[in-house]
């Protein structure tokens, strides 16, 4: 189908699409990549009248370490496909690159971004959880101000976040997890479709035993989620296989998935716990069983 029409506007600075984006009101979008939003725009699922694109501010893309916390800062136009080869990325936040490594296909990742999937919200988008395993922080500019949202305050309801009408999502924050291991496992019905159910494991190991695990699940909600009654049966466990199971069989509680064409409820409960279980396997670098 073909979109309604709307105006377009390509602002060359940040402050510009800020006074845009203002301006228009309830009835103005931010374009990043726009993997999600041509869709529904073309579905008529929407009707902005205007698209305000970031795609001619260079200050939105770029992977730098912040020197004063260590934490990777990863613009929000940066997309995908670099992420995915950054080296900052794939030396200190490896589960993030690992997991934008199975959003979609090539040309997806080439063009989407980062910071359009997390703004997008979809509880079955791979990116959130993975950030909100990562105790991620999304920093976002307006008229009335700058201001710093962790992730776990970020991601609202289905396809909504913390974002207001005008403001701009301008970078990621990401802490550093070097030394831990990591994993994302994910269910899909067809090949780079979206998730069914994914898990995003990070576990920190110590004297063979597991310190802390941070378990992010994908499309068990509205939002994304934590395992965090998985994250504190596993808080000084072993690392083998039966007691990784054990934990992994609270890796549902809490959740409220939905039932669609793709699983019911009970069914994606049950791959949140087989999911669960294997992620942190990987992630404690255990043997599967």
């Amino acid at each position: 189908m073909i979109p309604a029409a709307f105006d377009y506007a390509r602002p060359d600075t940040l402050d510009e699409a800020i006074r845009t984006l203002h301006d228009g009101g309830e009835d103005a979008k931010v374009l990043a990549g726009g993997q999600s939003l041509i869709p529904i725009l073309r579905l008529r699922l929407a009707f902005p009248e205007l698209l305000v694109d970031l795609g001619r501010i260079p200050e939105l893309r770029g992977v730098r370490e912040d020197p004063a916390t260590g934490s990777l800062v990863i613009g929000a136009m940066t997309t995908h496909h670099d992420v995915i080869h950054d080296p900052l990325v794939r030396r200190h936040a490896r589960l993030l690159a690992a997991a934008t490594e199975t959003v979609a296909d090539p040309a997806v990742r080439h063009r989407g971004t980062l910071g359009g999937s997390l703004s997008h919200a979809d509880p079955a988008g791979d990116l959130p959880a993975v950030l909100l395993a990562l105790d991620g922080e999304m920093v976002a500019v307006g008229p009335r101000g700058r201001r710093t949202l962790p992730a776990r305050e970020f991601f609202l309801d289905y396809l909504r976040t913390a974002l207001a009408e005008d403001e701009v999502l301008v970078e990621i924050r990401v802490p550093r997890t070097d030394g831990w291991g990591f994993h994302y496992e994910k269910f899909s019905r067809v090949a780079q479709g979206w998730a069914v159910v994914g898990v995003a494991a990070l576990v920190r190991r110590d004297d063979g035993r597991i310190a802390e695990a941070r378990i992010g699940l994908t499309n068990m909600g509205t939002t994304p989620l934590r395992a965090s009654a998985t994250e504190a049966a596993l808080a000084g466990a072993g690392a083998g296989p039966d007691a990784v199971a054990h934990a992994a069989e609270a890796a549902a509680e809490g959740t409220r998935p939905a039932s669609d064409l793709s699983a019911t409820p009970a069914y994606r409960e049950h791959l949140a716990r087989v999911l669960t279980r294997r992620a942190v396997l990987a992630a404690a670098g255990a043997e599967r069983r």
